[in-house]
């Protein structure tokens, strides 16, 4: 299959915002890349001594990337994605840069091999201080000796690596959380790493979701490197929030709801985490950048759940909230 790479040229102050202006438009993978070397803080999280830095990319500017097959409708999309940075000017307070868009088509196998310059293996310190690795199928074996529990991933064509703040933030919860034999759902699962995870924890059953039928193969492929597709697993593709088909395919009795999903889908998420939760289950929502926290704990308060904690990695945050 091919594929065409967008490319969108900002700033580095504005980056995440308009990885969140995507992904309200309908892009649920992205890639940003910058001449901005990486902090302490973050070498220090994965298995390297120095990353990097692009420096074609003059100082400053931002490059945020996403990718159209040639069965997407691509001028549909790419509508849809000028139409939500025409109205991000309004409102955002920062340089945002050019915002020019331009392209490039490459193949299916560039395509999946193009992450491999962007994805390294990190650590993630748990709630308990264990270490979780994440270490994808292209890097050294040797990586794997620091932790106390490893994930193998490739993100393939499906969104989720685990390196992003929102991903971690989930991962350290469902650390704090998962009791062994619980019963979970993982709503917009991606790559499938929270439900990986939430077994290397101890879950008992969880049932995934997703509306992007890419994340199904992706999420099979990487069960099978951690040796988890024996696991009670079910995946189901589709919209939990607007199918009732979807949402009565799920089920309920779930001891924990984890989301990774900005707001704009977190916030009608969570009457239907409503309908499905236990009585005294816990919700982890993350995906959520710190300033538009207090629209989806206003959510969770009009749906009669309590906060009960919330933590920050840079500009995003995690809720937890209790049923």
């Amino acid at each position: 299959m091919k594929y065409t790479k967008y490319t969108i040229e900002s700033t580095v102050e504005a980056e995440d915002i308009i990885s969140a202006v995507l992904y309200d438009a309908g892009i649920e993978s992205i890639e940003i890349a910058d001449s901005k070397p990486w902090s302490k803080e973050e070498l220090d999280e994965i298995f390297v001594d120095e990353v990097p830095v692009n420096k074609d990319i003059p100082d400053g500017i931002a490059l945020i990337s996403f990718y159209l097959s040639e069965e997407d409708d691509k001028n549909s999309i790419l509508s849809g994605v000028r139409a939500a940075l025409e109205d991000m000017k309004a409102w955002i307070e920062i340089p945002y840069g050019t915002l020019e868009i331009s392209s490039s088509d490459l193949a299916d196998e560039d395509y999946l091999n193009s992450w491999k310059q962007y994805f390294h293996a990190f650590d993630i310190k748990l709630a308990d201080d264990r270490v979780l690795a994440v270490v994808p199928s292209w890097e050294n074996e040797d990586l794997k000796k620091k932790s106390d529990i490893l994930l193998h991933i490739d993100p393939g064509t499906a969104f989720g690596t685990g390196a992003h703040e929102t991903t971690k933030l989930c991962i350290i919860e469902l650390s704090r959380y998962v009791k062994p034999g619980m019963n979970i759902l993982d709503a917009g699962t991606g790559s499938g790493i929270l439900s990986m995870a939430a077994f290397k924890f101890g879950a008992g059953r969880i049932t995934a979701t997703d509306i992007d039928p890419n994340a199904y193969p992706a999420v099979g492929d990487n069960f099978d490197k951690n040796g988890l597709k024996d696991c009670d697993f079910r995946m189901i593709t589709g919209n939990i929030i607007t199918d009732p088909d979807v949402k009565a395919d799920a089920g309920s009795g779930f001891d924990i709801v984890v989301a990774n999903i900005l707001p704009v889908v977190l916030i009608p998420l969570t009457p239907v985490v409503r309908d499905v939760i236990n009585p005294s289950g816990i919700v982890i929502y993350s995906g959520i950048l710190t300033e538009k926290a207090p629209d989806v704990k206003q959510a969770l308060e009009d749906n009669n759940f309590e906060i009960i904690s919330e933590a920050s990695l840079g500009e995003w945050c995690v809720i937890v909230s209790k049923a």
